[in-house]
């Protein structure tokens, strides 16, 4: 399984995927090639990005050919940009879909924290995008701010149709992540996991990380000890720490189970 990555080995310490990296936005579009430079010096050689909207689709792909080694696109809607005008953005999905295979459809789902005003339609491009993974045969990455258990729900309709994903961003209780692990997906695992009062510690504690995967959502949620600025591939190293600290285990083990893992589901 982890054939492809072999000949990094013996170059660094850790071979590690960030599952989830926005590298493509404006935020590093001053020091990109050096973000990803540090990323790969600490192990970091695939980095997989999610998609927003039309809006940051051609950069998106504009930043996959110029790191084809290392930067590999997805495809999707993202729930914050379901709008009035959510059906032509879909069409935009569709028509990128027909012409190339993209990795996953993401990041989709719902989002409930910043604008109800679409709900509804939320869930209906939802489940339109999911229809689309499983005809491309593509995982989902899954948005679910203050919607969890509705995404839960929504994933559960398609319980037996070998429909396989990401809970992106995970931070949910120990009942959450069981019922998304009996449904078949991974657990991201980004930043939120070194924050003192989240939580996540505890839950990540009773959890096999055998269907856990590392993200970093940056240039989001930087982890300690750089929480509150711009998040980096290359961090993705703090939340191997902790991990390997919360199930006492070598930080190796950590990246050996959570690269297999991110390969199985993205392919190698």
């Amino acid at each position: 399984m982890l054939s492809f990555f072999s000949s990094f080995v013996q170059n660094y310490p850790m071979v590690l995927i960030d599952t989830h990296c926005h590298i493509y936005l404006e935020e590093f579009d001053h020091d990109r090639a050096k973000v990803v430079s540090e990323g790969l010096q600490e192990g970091v050689n695939r980095i997989f990005m999610p998609a927003i909207d039309s809006v940051t689709h051609e950069n998106m792909l504009k930043i996959e050919g110029e790191y084809p080694a290392r930067c590999f696109a997805m495809m999707g809607l993202h729930p914050c940009s379901v709008k009035a005008n959510w059906q032509a953005e879909l069409e935009i999905v569709e028509k990128y879909l027909e012409k190339r295979r993209f990795y996953a459809l993401g990041e989709i789902g719902l989002d409930f924290y910043w604008d109800l005003t679409y709900k509804d339609e939320q869930f209906d491009v939802f489940r339109r995008q999911i229809d689309l993974a499983l005809y491309y045969t593509i995982p989902i990455v899954i948005h679910s701010r203050n919607s969890i258990e509705e995404c839960i729900k929504v994933i559960a309709e398609y319980k037996n149709k070998n429909l396989q994903g990401i809970f992106h961003c995970f931070s949910g209780n120990l009942d959450q992540a069981k019922k998304i692990l009996d449904l078949g997906f991974y657990l991201g695992i980004g930043g939120v996991v070194t924050f003192k009062n989240s939580g996540l510690d505890a839950v990540m504690a009773n959890i096999n990380l055998d269907q856990v995967v590392l993200e970093t959502d940056a240039p989001w949620l930087a982890p300690v000890p750089f929480r509150g600025k711009r998040n980096e591939c290359s961090y993705i190293k703090y939340i191997v720490q902790k991990l390997a600290e919360i199930k006492k285990i070598s930080e190796d083990e950590v990246a050996v189970v959570t690269t297999a893992n991110a390969e199985k589901l993205f392919g190698g």
